[in-house]
């Protein structure tokens, strides 16, 4: 057979997405980023402190906070230290706008939480799932709204109607 014959049987080989390198951050993003989890950290420790820490025995509401603020801070810690005293700093990226999505994220979630114990649990569960779908997944309207009502309809039947969990809600069966 001929080349060309040849040429247009043969299957094409799939192109490959190029995927852009990222940028280095950088010694002093290293160390942002160790500081920061120190900084959430030592403020989640501050507001467990307000609540009754209690023992292992007898944990109070805000053992677990603690236990956790501990945690971040000692992460954050080790993470400051090796980036100060690492050479080179090919792990850590530059801040692009991916770093404002994540921002976003964290807003959202604070928004959440602060309206969770005034509104109740459905609507800022649903505002918050289908904000995270739509802006941040950049799922369709459709998808996003169907998804966020279909997954705050699980959360509530399984937290609320199957584990009985005290949540606070608005919509009572």
């Amino acid at each position: 057979m001929s080349e060309a014959v040849m040429a247009g049987t043969e299957p094409e080989a799939p192109e490959e997405e190029a995927f852009e390198e990222a940028r280095p951050g950088g010694r002093v993003q290293a160390v942002v980023a160790g500081v920061l989890p120190v900084a959430i950290g030592a403020f989640a420790a501050w507001l467990a402190f307000g609540l009754r820490i209690g023992s292992l025995t007898d944990p109070g509401p805000g053992l677990w906070p603690l236990i956790v603020a501990g945690l971040l801070v000692a992460c954050g810690v080790g993470i400051a230290i090796i980036a100060a005293t690492a050479k080179a700093h090919h792990g850590t990226e530059a801040f692009t706008k991916g770093a404002f999505a994540v921002l976003c994220a964290a807003g959202a979630l604070a928004v959440y939480a602060s309206l969770f114990e005034v509104v109740g649990f459905e609507v800022p569960t649903l505002l918050l799932l289908f904000a995270w779908l739509r802006f941040l997944g950049r799922e369709s309207w459709l998808s996003s709204a169907v998804i966020a009502v279909v997954a705050t309809a699980v959360a509530y039947a399984l937290f609320i109607l199957g584990l009985g969990v005290p949540l606070p809600h608005i919509i009572a069966f």
